[in-house]
């Protein structure tokens, strides 16, 4: 099966524009549990520092996010489909009939 990495790429951006958007509004409405989350998932304390939630870094941040997400999905589906061709076509010789008569 091979890999549509348009389609992948764009639903990668997709839903990466998605969780950002859902990652901001939690941000904005529980700050200080979302700081404390934050480093506890990098083994950091970050208890004295703050937030800074502009329009134009979370549409920044919306954007960069996004394209490398996208980057990311169609790299994806470009190898897979790189590994698929050249596994599929290893298994072909090894399983044909004329491979294995003498």
């Amino acid at each position: 099966m091979k890999l549509n990495s348009f389609a992948l790429a764009l639903s990668s951006a997709l839903t990466f524009a998605v969780l950002w958007v859902a990652c901001s509004l939690i941000v904005v409405a529980l700050p200080g549990m979302m700081m404390d989350m934050s480093g506890h998932m990098i083994h950091a304390n970050f208890s004295m520092m703050n937030w800074t939630m502009t329009f134009t870094g979370f549409f920044i941040g919306l954007i960069a996010w996004s394209l490398l997400a996208g980057l990311t999905g169609w790299l994806v589906a470009v190898f897979y489909n790189l590994i698929m061709v050249r596994t599929s076509d290893a298994e072909d010789i090894a399983f044909t009939p004329s491979a294995h008569a003498s």
